[in-house]
């Protein structure tokens, strides 16, 4: 396949991936030839008979694999945002071989020995020289031969599981969506959304990939409240015997590598360090969060007239909202239309902080018709990067929202950064798209993430951009949501999308008063998934879980998060963060949002306390904390940002949890 486009750099601009030229007979040749290429890359490097030195082992590290790095990139790209059933074959086939493939470099003993030589006085790449210590000995560099290929095994088993577990969760997403003959029982339901469902005289609401579906605040007919809670739950149910399998297995893998469970594996690498320090965190949450969620369910049982079920507590807090705040938030749909918030909110906060501009590029093509591409100017003019942007959901399309690089800044190759940011907004069947302020905050989270991406100014890719701790990777993001609702951001994005009248300021005075209702929910929604991920990976070695479902429910018990009207933001058969990904992912990482809405928290007030939407205020987070990646300790960056170290009160005060 001379014509493949994988084997030579994109010749398009900012070597953004030609998706036009992309089949998927191209990606498994591709794949073949990028591993093989790399470990001859691999085998040079530890064979090499020189001394080892950074250049020649830790810099040769970093240029090896470029077929391989490109492919995997569209292709994970592709899978999640696009797939097709050839796209799902052909991950069932590679996943395990990428598992082995990577195995074999981090378990190669030569390779191992010349790493550990290597010695340098510059601090970035002393840096990067640690980070692969780490790496190799974390993926069993040190372990005996017989216990490398056991490792071997463990995440070949964990891989083919994840896959399953993503397949049938997004198989499951369109077979357990509602399906409705009598438009009647979907009152409630904004007539777009009602349109934008409608399939052959019948309508189908698809599921979103957590507990609480958006359309239960607004369907009035309770029967199918519960319709669709109830399939929301239920999905995916084989994905509980695969999930209680993997957290044996990640249970197994840390023992062989020294860990007494997963969590201490996971931990040990991340800015919490111990798992003594995460559930003190969490800890401190749990009991005033149930006591928030227990006042709230009071008021709405006195709005509801009888015993609330989990399926009534959305629709009975938005008329709690309306009747103590007057405040309903469908009415601040029409102020919310897609492209103004992109270009006049998203874009022009980024413009008002940092100086950046945007550019659409419509010659440049993405792997489906409603991906669009901007390019991404300093504010001096010079070129900063691609973002692209898939904002509709689609039956091929995971849940959720996220960022990815597409090409990945480095001073090394001397690539600028492609990054881009994928949303499941519903496509409506005609006219604009108007959002709620949920996918509003959506919008602003994620570009957070790109503007980590975007603002990357490191020499070499395995420190680039987003590369972080996990649990500080969400930081950047959250920070990025306070713009939503910064007073002249709001009055330059929210106008009426057919008057183009701005948003009463009565009604925004409204939202800002209902902000903290409904935070109990909210928390212990959050808390009780953090806590489900932690009882799952501190399993030790050797205990077996027969009954999923069984251990759930007694987890959540005994972390005191147990609350009959307030089900986990996700359950465990639909816990993609968790276990879509077998190596790692989010397991024992999902507690990583709220322990970096601490620093979010801190640095929003930081913000406001030193004059709010500022270029000095945004060229000093961008040069402190945003560009220098993970190419020094993150929580020095924050310190520098900061000037000192966080604390919890202003996550407390936020949440409404000061007591």
């Amino acid at each position: 396949m001379a014509e493949n486009p994988f084997f030579e750099p994109s010749t398009l601009p900012y070597g953004l991936p030609p998706f036009a030229l992309i089949r998927e007979e191209h990606y498994l040749p591709a794949f073949e030839r990028g591993m093989a290429d790399q470990l001859r890359e691999v085998r040079e490097i530890a064979d090499n008979p020189e001394p080892a030195t950074f250049g020649n082992t830790i810099e040769a590290l970093e240029r090896s694999g470029r077929i391989l790095k490109r492919t995997v990139t569209v292709f994970s790209s592709v899978s999640a945002s696009d797939t097709t059933d050839g796209i799902r074959e052909i991950e069932t086939q590679v996943s395990p071989r990428l598992t082995q493939h990577a195995d074999s470099i981090r378990l190669n003993r030569a390779l191992y020995a010349r790493i550990k030589q290597v010695a340098t006085d510059d601090p970035e790449e002393a840096w990067l020289l640690q980070k692969y210590r780490v790496d190799f000995v974390r993926a069993g560099a040190d372990l005996s031969e017989d216990d490398q290929e056991h490792l071997r095994a463990l995440n070949e088993e964990l891989t083919r599981l994840a896959t399953t577990f993503s397949q049938n969760l997004l198989t499951a997403s369109t077979a357990s969506a509602l399906v409705v003959e009598d438009v009647k029982l979907l009152d409630g339901l904004a007539e777009s959304t009602i349109k934008a469902i409608e399939k052959d005289g019948r309508y189908v609401l698809p599921l979103f990939n957590y507990t609480n579906q958006p359309a239960l605040a607004e369907l009035t007919d309770r029967e199918t409240r519960r319709r669709l809670y109830e399939l929301s739950v239920g999905r995916a149910p084989e994905n509980f015997e695969l999930a209680a399998r993997m957290a044996a297995l990640r249970a197994e893998r840390a023992a062989l590598l020294g860990f007494p469970d997963h969590a201490a594996y996971s931990v040990a690498d991340q800015t919490a360090k111990t798992t003594d320090a995460v559930e003190e965190m969490l800890g401190k949450l749990v009991g005033p969060a149930v006591a928030n969620a227990r006042r709230e369910a009071e008021a709405l049982s006195e709005q509801a007239g009888f015993p609330l079920e989990p399926w009534d507590w959305s629709f009975y807090a938005e008329r709690v909202r309306k009747a103590r705040y007057d405040f309903d938030a469908a009415d601040l749909r029409p102020y919310f239309e897609l492209d103004r918030v992109l270009r006049d909110g998203v874009f022009h906060a980024a413009g008002e902080l940092y100086g950046i501009t945007f550019a659409d590029r419509d010659d440049l093509a993405g792997y489906h018709p409603d991906v669009r591409v901007f390019e991404v100017s300093d504010a001096d003019g010079s070129p900063l990067g691609l973002f692209v942007f898939d904002p509709y959901a689609r039956p091929t399309k995971r849940g959720g929202a996220w960022m990815n690089n597409l090409v990945t800044q480095s001073h090394l190759f001397g690539e600028l950064p492609v990054v881009m940011n994928n949303l499941n907004i519903t496509k409506p069947s005609e006219g604009p798209t108007l959002l709620t302020f949920e996918e509003v905050n959506t919008a602003f989270h994620e570009f957070g993430h790109a503007l980590h991406g975007l603002f990357s100014d490191v020499r070499f890719p395995r420190v680039s951009g987003t590369d972080v701790p996990r649990d500080f990777v969400e930081y950047p993001s959250q920070v990025n949501e306070m713009w939503a609702t910064w007073p002249s951001i709001l009055a330059n994005f929210a106008r009426h999308h057919e008057t183009g009248e701005p948003v009463p300021a009565e009604l925004l005075e409204k939202m800002r008063a209902a902000e903290k209702f409904n935070q109990g929910f909210a928390t212990v929604e959050y808390l009780a998934a953090a806590l489900l991920d932690w009882a799952w990976h501190r399993l030790a070695a050797g205990e077996i879980v027969e009954d999923a479902e069984a251990f759930e429910n007694a987890a959540l018990e005994r972390a005191g998060i147990a609350y009959d009207l307030v089900r986990t933001r996700y359950r465990t058969n639909y816990f993609a963060h968790i276990f879509v990904s077998g190596v790692g992912g989010y397991s024992a990482g999902y507690y990583s949002y709220i322990w970096s809405e601490v620093l979010d928290a801190e640095s929003v007030d930081w913000f406001e306390e030193n004059g709010g939407l500022t270029r000095g205020n945004g060229d000093h987070f961008r040069s402190t904390l945003l560009s220098v990646g993970g190419s020094r300790d993150v929580m020095d960056a924050f310190r520098d940002f900061r000037g000192r170290d966080p604390r919890i009160e202003p996550l407390l005060k936020r949440r409404g949890l000061l007591t």
